[in-house]
């Protein structure tokens, strides 16, 4: 019997180690995560600390009320969780504090996804020190992917930590305030085990129209902070459409490539038909011409990753908003309370 038991520890012992390998890079990333993310909350200040501080702008005072307003709102009137979340202020001092990753294939929309403990596989990876997102970045292009490392204004740590308000989000506008705490607030609210595509349409869903409710509430249908937003929401949702129609023109294009063309010939194809999607932009009525000028002139040429963007965060809002429309009368209450039912949270 000690003999069988000793067997069972050693080969229980063995597999423990070679898991600790298997598992030792997510393991130091993780640790990593967390002490970025605990430096952040331990060096919050909280909010009535900084409205009593005389450095600190009236400006910038008034924006954490307006923040106070918004997240209330939230909860009483669409139904998103009550938390501890945006009672801090953390200063950036102007500075990004957090990097996103994100990679496709070079010749599909396809993107690759990183395995997370108790979030599933994500599309994404984040670094709270932007040479580390380099660096990982370099590697899946020295493996043959698309790649794009972008800065994050806001994000949402699901209730697991007092997510702060970070100092350049009180730079926004009203609408784009109203319309970033909404979306971290859904995330806190739902989040879908490894199904990040209908996290962010749903958090975006919410959102977006989360803020038009909020600024009605707030200003009034007549209020220029309410008509800024409309004329600002319908261009992101203009230009956002065309951009799915492209990566579906993109896609298209890639199914006719081959195992024998040179891939110089298909990254040739590739990013003319990607300049000829963004030069299309130029027929959209947009409330603001320069908002996307940058892109429509060809000034900057994405990647795949850029077309995936747009998948994740916007395809499936039609989708959200027949669903809330016809089945539960724009209730955001009715409407979540059955999502939560339906999906289980994380």
């Amino acid at each position: 019997m000690k003999t069988l038991f000793r067997k069972v520890a050693f080969v229980f012992g063995l597999l423990l180690i070679l898991l600790s390998f298997w598992q030792c890079k997510m393991l130091i990333y993780g640790v990593q995560q967390g002490v970025g993310q605990m430096r952040i909350v331990s060096n919050a200040r909280p909010i009535a600390e900084v409205m009593a501080d005389p450095e600190f702008p009236d400006s910038l005072k008034a924006q954490l009320d307006l923040v106070q307003e918004i997240r209330q709102f939230a909860i009483d009137s669409l139904g998103l969780k009550d938390s501890k979340n945006y009672q801090s202020v953390y200063d950036q001092q102007g500075k990004p504090v957090l990097w996103v990753l994100s990679a496709s294939d070079k010749f599909a929309l396809k993107p690759y996804k990183w395995r997370y403990p108790m979030l599933g596989a994500l599309g994404y990876k984040g670094f709270f020190k932007e040479d580390r997102a380099l660096r990982e970045q370099q590697k899946f292009e020295d493996w043959g992917y698309d790649t794009d490392v972008g800065e994050v204004g806001a994000w949402s740590t699901l209730g697991w930590f007092k997510d702060p308000i970070l100092s350049n989000m009180l730079e926004k506008s009203p609408g784009g305030l109203a319309r970033l705490i909404i979306h971290e607030m859904t995330h806190a609210t739902l989040f879908v085990k490894g199904d990040a595509e209908y996290n962010e349409n749903l958090a975006t869903f919410v959102g977006d129209n989360g803020a038009e409710l909020f600024l009605v509430f707030k200003y009034g249908e007549d209020s220029k902070e309410y008509k800024d937003y409309l004329g600002g929401i319908s261009d992101v949702r203009q230009f956002g459409e065309h951009i799915l129609s492209g990566s579906q023109r993109l896609d298209s294009l890639y199914q006719t490539f081959t195992e024998s063309q040179p891939d110089s010939v298909k990254a040739g194809q590739k990013k003319a038909m990607i300049t000829t999607i963004l030069q299309d932009a130029d027929t959209l009525s947009l409330y603001n011409s320069k908002r996307f000028s940058h892109l429509i002139a060809g000034k900057y040429i994405p990647n795949n990753t850029f077309f995936m963007t747009f998948r994740m965060y916007r395809q499936e809002q039609n989708s959200f908003q027949k669903e809330f429309q016809e089945q539960y009368n724009s209730d955001f209450k009715r409407y979540l309370a059955y999502l939560k039912e339906k999906y289980p949270s994380v």
